[in-house]
């Protein structure tokens, strides 16, 4: 079955450091949404997305369960398919034709700095949710789906972070997440 704007990405073999988890290299790039600003969800480009039927997206992958806590109370919880090398963090979501809502995607750096995301070649929307070495959340930024004839690649999510957790569009304001709460895993 073809995926929509989907192909096999040559690029990611010769990727760069700077190219990692969509990185750009470019930390000075202006965020297009971020916590402050959330565009609403469900509006026209939020998510693109009308329902996922898929149980597991990233078979493939190594897994682990990411919970959000507030005050020792958890706000929401997903599975996330781990991209903790330089080839998984470069493609990230963007050979995924859809996301259950219960899942994500974690993104463990090399180093706790800023590294900006973009949305490359993504059919749906995002929020990307940035946290340090001890897992408390730095940055949240709503990304919706690029548009027609965009590559997403102009979308860019500049956060401080050692780990980025990306979910469906909406998902930490329909829980109440904030910066400051805390993203709890075992890789």
């Amino acid at each position: 079955m073809a995926l929509p704007r989907r192909g096999f990405l040559t690029s990611v073999l010769t990727a760069s450091a700077a190219g990692i988890a969509g990185c750009t290299g470019d930390s000075d790039a202006p965020a297009q949404t971020n916590e402050s600003e959330p565009s609403p969800p469900g509006s026209d480009d939020s998510d693109g997305q009308t329902g996922c039927d898929v149980e597991n997206p990233h078979p493939d992958y190594d897994q682990t369960e990411v919970a959000v806590r507030s005050d020792g109370a958890e706000l929401g919880s997903v599975t996330a398919a781990i991209a903790d090398t330089e080839g998984l963090r470069y493609t990230g979501l963007s050979d995924t034709a859809c996301l259950p809502e219960d899942r994500g995607m974690l993104f463990v750096l090399e180093t706790a700095d800023t590294h900006p995301f973009v949305m490359r070649e993504m059919d749906f929307g995002l929020d990307i949710v940035y946290a340090d070495v001890d897992g408390t959340i730095t940055d949240i930024f709503h990304a919706p789906a690029p548009g027609p004839n965009e590559d997403g690649n102009e979308q860019r999510y500049p956060g401080f972070g050692k780990y980025v957790l990306e979910v469906n569009y909406g998902w930490t304001t329909d829980r109440g997440i904030e910066t400051g709460d805390d993203l709890v895993f075992e890789l």
